[in-house]
């Protein structure tokens, strides 16, 4: 069978992502002799002309649109996704009479109101290697499910992972932009932050890959694509048992020294040792989830670390010559005006890192948030979070915390906010050529104008 995949992420922010995902859901169908052609919206210029042209060219007998984000949870400058996803839709039913099915995490983090809104035909919660695979093999002998959703339980772990099928040109596409390529070593979450979908999306229990396959895929990417970074796609990469050590290990083994980054977690797994033979297998960057910038919004989303625990990390990392970058959320449940100002200071109080902060947190069905949003009347029950919500403590005015925020980090080089106030500049340099997560490149100190001759 012919099926045609669409990436419709048009996010860029702080850079684009490989849709890695779709390429790992075509691995699986190439698996049982399945023609895939894939298609990236974002390396089209997100023309619709050039959807149109390649369902003429290629007249796929079945299609997927891939959706990772709905919108860009930015309360301060909203961008919302879905239009684009239904024009989509809108030129695939002028020009094909094939089925239409959605999937990816935008789609499984609230798929009853996007299947309605998108108006496909079915639509795929949770890991497609394995459900979408099965749904293709029945829709080639002409069988279709009676119900519109289809759930698959996250399951697949080690082998049955597939390496992801890199689509050379696409690939080629992010590289040459200054991206990263992706490459994932584990699936779930055993955090349980209030307002995150990654244990929705992928359970509570680790299911690693095999070190072995993901160094394979380092070794393809640097060998075969000329990679020159890779990004390390998990929600966290040092879980909290040290089973990515045994990557670390592999990668030790192989001789890989590549540059990379990860998502990192602050806690008394990381050590010094730890951190640098990352650094000597190429760890150039680590972005830290921080997420919220004292003691008492850290407990009020559910983290099991303290501000100090965040401090302690990010100095881990830059004493062993490795670039930080954070994240933090101010209005988090717990935050008064008394813990802003402590937030604020303690940001300032962090040296020598990347910052980027946000004002509110952006609601998502099925998390811990919702409870509290409900009981403090910040949301009203049947809502389909289709259209953005945000929490902000009621014990904060909205237009005092903007304010003020905006007056701490005034000038500051280092501490940005809003979070997408560096985006033109980013996009500039990865134009430029430059390469990686570039936290340690706008960290450097402005050069001195060079002196004029007499």
């Amino acid at each position: 069978m012919k099926v045609l995949l669409i990436s419709s992420n048009m996010a860029e922010t702080p850079y684009a992502v490989y849709p890695l995902g779709m390429s790992m859901v075509a691995a699986a169908l190439r698996t049982d002799g399945h023609e895939v052609v894939l298609f990236d919206f974002l390396q089209h210029g997100q023309s619709l002309d050039a959807v149109r042209e390649t369902l003429r060219r290629e007249r796929p007998e079945l299609i997927g649109i891939s959706i990772r984000n709905i919108d860009n949870v930015n309360l301060l400058n909203e961008k919302r996704y879905l239009d684009a996803v239904r024009d989509i839709a809108r030129v695939v039913r002028e020009e094909s009479s094939a089925r239409l099915v959605l999937g990816g995490s935008g789609f499984s983090v609230m798929p009853e109101p996007v299947l309605r809104a998108v108006g496909a035909d079915f639509g795929i919660v949770g890991e497609g290697e394995w459900l979408f695979r099965q749904f293709v093999r029945d829709a080639a002998a002409g069988r279709y499910p009676a119900g519109r959703i289809l759930r698959a339980p996250p399951s697949l772990s080690g082998r049955e992972i597939p390496s992801a099928a890199y689509d050379s040109d696409m690939l080629a596409f992010y590289l040459k932009s200054g991206h990263m390529a992706s490459v994932q070593t584990k699936r779930g979450c055993e955090q349980r932050c209030l307002y995150c979908t990654y244990p929705l999306l992928e359970g509570r229990a680790i299911r690693e890959r095999e070190p072995a396959a993901v160094v394979d895929d380092i070794q393809s990417l640097v060998e075969r694509h000329q990679a020159g970074y890779i990004f390390f796609t998990d929600s966290v990469f040092n879980d909290s048992r040290g089973r990515y050590r045994r990557l670390i290990e592999e990668m030790e083994r192989r001789k890989i020294n590549v540059p990379w980054t990860a998502f990192f977690k602050p806690g008394p797994e990381l050590d010094a040792g730890i951190v640098e033979r990352m650094r000597d297998t190429g760890l150039k960057a680590a972005e830290i989830g921080s997420d919220a910038p004292s003691d008492a919004t850290l407990r009020g989303i559910g983290k099991d670390f303290r501000f100090a625990d965040v401090a302690r990390c990010n100095s881990l990392f830059l004493d062993a010559g490795v670039a930080t970058a954070h994240y933090f959320m101010f209005g988090c449940p717990g935050e008064t005006e008394e813990t802003v100002r402590e937030g604020i200071a303690n940001l300032k109080s962090l040296s020598r890192t990347a910052i980027f902060v946000f004002m509110g947190i952006r609601i998502l069905p099925n998390t811990g948030l919702v409870k509290i949003a409900l009981h403090e009347g910040l949301l009203k029950e049947g809502c389909d979070f289709l259209e953005p919500a945000y929490y902000v403590s009621p014990k904060v005015d909205r237009s005092w915390l903007e304010t003020t925020l905006k007056e701490a980090f005034a000038g500051s080089r280092h501490i940005v906010f809003p979070p997408d106030a560096l985006d033109a500049k980013l996009h500039f340099l990865f134009k430029l050529g430059f390469t990686g997560s570039l936290w340690d490149l706008l960290l450097k100190p402005k050069k001195e104008p060079a002196p004029q001759p007499s």
